[in-house]
């Protein structure tokens, strides 16, 4: 069961930074044959904030990581197109993927703790990330990097490139994860679960420092979270994902206005400040999803 409410203009084909046509994902199951965990994906992404909104393990992560050819290696990626602008990433290379990776679309994942080298100063991490796709000296790279700091809006950018990941708070170790994404310039960026383990006044600013990169640099965004609420707010478009599949497609504008029942589902059973109860409702499922 699917739904589609189509108020918004299609992305031109010619304008969509990644194309996503009919993409599967299974992996081997113990008990022989393979198990789907993804199943049919499609959408076009625009110079846009697209938010993807599930459960866990309904496949928004994996969703990205096939874009980015990061998937485990017992996963069968099959699809009729994955094309980044002009690229099919269907026919390109491993070794031509570790060119396109960080230089033409980059990831911020969820806790910089486990990305970032903790016994490299953070600078040196994004410096190289630039002399990696970038031809450049190492003066020009720490160049780069501290504008990179102050882009992302770092006090002293000069002291903190220097500093190492436990001497920053998890707001600043995020911000040093989108300077090192953004250093060589991608187009398409992919945030997955980016701020969720931030406080929620460092998440507004992390938020608003993506807003900002999408508007000023003509970035693409596809932003995966469990929050209904922040990606109302935040996203143009919202997909829904249940069990590997996108249920629906909306503006992010009318997520109170879906038809699927499972979007319903997920709506009701949040919280509301001004509209108490006693027992939130409890999601029902249809095996017809």
């Amino acid at each position: 069961m699917s739904m589609k409410l189509h108020m918004d203009k299609p992305i031109d084909r010619a304008k969509a930074l990644v194309t996503l046509r009919n993409l599967n994902i299974s992996f081997p199951s113990p008990q022989g044959g393979r198990v789907s965990a993804v199943r049919g994906v499609s959408f076009d992404l625009g110079r846009e904030k697209l938010g993807i909104v599930g459960e866990s393990g309904s496949g928004k992560s994996l969703t990205a990581r096939a874009i980015m050819r990061l998937t485990p290696a017992a996963a069968r990626i099959e699809a009729e197109q994955i094309w980044l602008g002009e690229t099919n990433l269907l026919d390109t290379s491993e070794e031509e993927m570790d060119r396109i990776r960080g230089r033409r679309i980059g990831m911020i994942m969820q806790d910089p703790k486990y990305s970032l080298n903790p016994v490299i100063c953070v600078g040196e991490q994004i410096a190289e990330a630039y002399r990696i796709h970038v031809r450049s000296t190492r003066q020009e790279a720490r160049v780069r990097a501290t504008d990179m700091l102050r882009a992302v809006q770092i006090r002293d950018p000069e002291r903190v490139y220097n500093m190492y990941p436990h001497e920053m708070s998890g707001g600043m170790g995020q911000r040093i994860m989108i300077a090192m994404m953004l250093v060589s310039e991608p187009g398409v960026l992919i945030a997955d679960e980016a701020t969720s383990a931030l406080d929620v006044t460092v998440r507004l600013e992390i938020l608003s420092l993506l807003d900002d990169l999408v508007k000023t640099r003509g970035l693409g965004l596809i932003f995966i979270s469990h929050d209904l609420n922040l990606v109302r707010r935040f996203c143009d478009r919202v997909l829904i994902m249940y069990s590997g599949r996108v249920v629906e497609t909306l503006l992010a504008a009318d997520l109170d206005r879906a038809q699927h029942p499972y979007t319903q589902g997920l709506l009701a059973s949040m919280p509301r400040i001004h509209a108490p109860q006693k027992r939130l409702q409890v999601l029902t499922r249809d095996p017809a999803w």
